[in-house]
């Protein structure tokens, strides 16, 4: 089959064009040089690409070679693959999200604006306490008077240390009233954390209760206790006070992981968050407001959505009590049916636990659930989506950029759940290292502009102009890009896929961390010589922060070590002791050969071998589930490695073994192998009446109650 005619042995031949059936590569490029110029053919495997991709491609080889035709030394650094078409595309057409915000509004102002339309409805409810909009936003207006009264007032800044209760959004939302930006302060955290945070934020009042004043420092810092200063906080005035704040002022800052040693704290504007209302209400909001279940700690920024945005729009907000060690999603299904749950922000690790311990049937009753903190597993999406088809909202963003910058309504499930489009007033970018951007298909790091991009890091201005930059495709004066380090890539039909970290930050739980925070807080134990920490994947959504020490120090040494200064969900569950670290031949830490932990490496006792049947049975079923090798009596489920989401498998391991049923809160009540395994191989126990001891507890609980319903009965609602 030659190319042109011919004779042979008496034959006329000519060339006839065949269509090739399959392709013997995933995809190959031919060219050739002809008088006319280069042509060329891209074959490529239909399994793998559609048809418009390969187009692309091709556009794009096109346009590299109109470059070199027209300047043969050209840098290869500064081709563009992108033609005027395609560039608008990317950087305006799929960025058209302009939508009105009132600009000039505060947080505070939305929701006394919502109190005004709906005193009477219940804003708040906590376990049996409710709060009505007016009663909240007097309690609110109280509180802030004397805030005011004690300095606080725009740019200032008010640290939050109070549990989980009306008294924490109460707090909340009158620091916003003074004027102030509120500091997020966990009681859960360590007390050097704490320390500080409060010294680094340079607060000068904290709004706290006498229960956790003994956490905190009270060297240069006013303390304001809401339980002995409760009668002078409400001798104050209930109507809002006159605060000169506007929405360029800070409304709070927020403490993520830092990679030096220290958190370092976000501080966002009221501006910020206003226009990420905005994005909320078209996305979340429905026509008519729900009731929302709360599960953040408020340490966490997407508790600006369950706390914040639904009391500015109407919502009966439930705060969920302080969740124990597991967060488990049994408590969570309960709260849902037991307050008519609509909507619900959580992990999906949290709504994978909650199914689990409940059956999907316990998401039935709502109307959306917003999942975001880590990737959406597809098998989870699908699973959600039979009984929520239009509910699911897969959500993406960082804290410097308010909470969410990107949402994807999940309706088909087909293969990795995309991260989705920008919200209002929000700009995404996908750019090369020389910060260009990248056509669809063609991964890049994943920036974000608009108005929701944070003022920047506080006392912070090296690492705010590091991470921070200009917006050279904004024609808004002034405007910057936030740079994730995450990396994603443009579908053909303009919508975002997440595909991980260009660095080394891990996300654990659904909380971003730094492993450098935690390596510099090694480092400073006196038997370290180096150190490194990684998050390894043992399967879906079951994350565990392991530690690689060189140096003579005991795994319980360091826990603590490390346990004074970090939160519990920065504390790896593993210490591997190394001669040394591995290393690539430039001298960089190898990553993949640092080793699996072993069952020791969890441990903090010495092993001593399983004695009884009972406590074999126990000891397989969580080697088994946390994959180590050996679990020895007096081990402890969560020192091994254990958390949350594992809690299901165990219990069905152990039912299986025991041929009985296991609660799962044996697995609190009971921390060990030897006693779990007691517990699980006695006999049930008769009836019996309650003890002394018992009655005493008991009617002290009763005491309590009855004292707590007296000190609200005045701010009850129906709720």
């Amino acid at each position: 089959a030659g190319g042109g005619g011919g004779a042979l042995a008496g034959l006329n031949v000519s060339g006839v064009g065949a269509e090739l059936e399959s392709a013997k590569f995933d995809l190959s490029l031919t060219l050739a040089a002809t008088a006319q110029g280069l042509r060329g053919a891209l074959n490529y495997g239909t399994d793998l690409f559609e048809r418009g991709t390969v187009e692309r491609m091709l556009g794009h080889l096109e346009r590299v070679l109109e470059q070199v035709a027209a300047d043969a030394d050209v840098r290869l650094s500064r081709l563009e693959l992108l033609g005027e078409p395609e560039r608008a595309l990317v950087l305006e057409g799929w960025n058209r999200t302009e939508a009105e915000v009132p600009a000039d509004r505060c947080i505070h102002e939305l929701f006394e604006a919502q109190a005004a339309r709906t005193p009477g409805a219940v804003a708040l409810r906590f376990e049996e306490e409710s709060l009505t909009y007016a009663e909240l936003n007097a309690r609110a207006n109280r509180l802030a008077h004397h805030l005011a009264g004690l300095g606080a007032g725009p740019e200032a800044r008010v640290g939050i240390c109070v549990d989980r209760s009306a008294e924490m959004v109460v707090a909340m939302l009158a620091v916003l009233k003074s004027g102030a930006a509120y500091l997020p302060l966990d009681p859960s955290y360590p007390a050097r954390r704490l320390a500080y945070m409060l010294e680094d934020s340079g607060a000068p009042l904290l709004v706290t209760q006498d229960s956790l004043r003994g956490l905190l420092p009270t060297d240069g810092v006013r303390i304001v206790s809401l339980d002995e200063d409760a009668a002078a906080i409400a001798s104050n005035s209930a109507d809002a006070p006159r605060t000169p704040v506007d929405a360029a002022n800070a409304a709070y800052v927020i403490y993520t992981s830092g990679s030096t040693g220290n958190p370092k704290g976000v501080q966002v504007t009221h501006g910020n968050a206003v226009s990420f209302f905005a994005g909320m209400d078209e996305r979340v909001g429905g026509s008519a407001a729900g009731t929302w279940l709360a599960v953040t700690r408020i340490s966490f920024d997407i508790h600006v959505l369950e706390l914040l945005w639904t009391l500015a729009r109407g919502f009966r907000v439930i705060v969920q009590p302080e969740p124990d060690r597991a967060r488990d999603g049994e408590r969570v299904a309960e709260q849902i049916r037991r307050h008519a749950v609509t909507h619900l922000q959580c992990t999906p690790s949290l709504a994978a636990m909650m199914i689990a311990e409940s059956g999907i049937g316990a998401l039935s009753g709502l109307e959306r659930i917003l999942l975001g903190g880590e990737a959406l597993p597809s098998d989870l999406a699908a699973q959600i989506a039979t009984v929520l088809p239009n509910g699911l909202v897969n959500m993406y963003g960082p804290t410097e950029t308010t909470v969410w910058s990107a949402t994807h309504a999940v309706e088909v499930v087909e293969g990795p759940i995309p991260i989705g489009r920008p919200i209002a007033n929000t700009r995404v970018y996908v750019l090369d290292a020389a910060l260009r951007p990248q056509p669809a298909g063609v991964p890049g790091e994943l920036f974000i502009g608009g108005h929701g991009v944070a003022r920047g890091y506080l006392g912070r201005p090296g690492l705010t102009a590091e991470r921070f930059v200009p917006d050279a495709f904004s024609a808004e004066p002034g405007a910057r890009l936030y740079r994730t380090g995450d990396r994603a890539r443009w579908t053909a039909e303009g919508v975002l896929e997440y595909l991980g970290r260009l660095d080394a930050q891990v996300k654990v739980r659904g909380i971003r961390i730094e492993p450098g925070e935690i390596e510099a807080v090694l480092r400073g134990h006196p038997a370290v010589v180096e150190c490194a920490v990684v998050a390894r994947t043992a399967g879906a959504g079951d994350t565990r922060l392991v530690a690689y020490v060189v140096g003579a120090a005991e795994a319980d040494a360091l826990r603590a070590h490390v346990g004074r200064s970090l939160p519990d969900y920065m504390v790896p569950s593993a210490f591997v002791q190394l001669d040394a670290l591995p290393l690539t031949p430039n001298g960089k830490l190898d990553r993949k050969a640092l080793p699996a932990p072993e069952g020791s490496s969890y441990a903090t006792r010495a092993y001593e071998a399983p004695r009884t049947e009972a406590e074999r049975k126990v000891a397989a079923a969580w080697a088994e589930v946390l994959g180590v090798e050996s679990v020895g009596a007096h081990d402890r489920f969560f020192d091994l490695g254990g958390h949350s989401l594992l809690l299901v498998r165990v219990q069905a391991r152990l039912r299986e073994a025991f041929g009985q049923p296991m609660p799962i809160t044996h697995l609190f009540r009971y921390l060990t192998v030897s006693a779990l395994a007691a517990a699980l191989d006695a006999p049930a126990p008769e009836p019996a009446a309650a003890t002394a001891d018992e009655a005493r507890v008991r009617a002290g609980r009763h005491r309590l109650r009855a004292r707590g319903r007296a000190g609200v009965a005045g701010s009850r609602g129906d709720g």
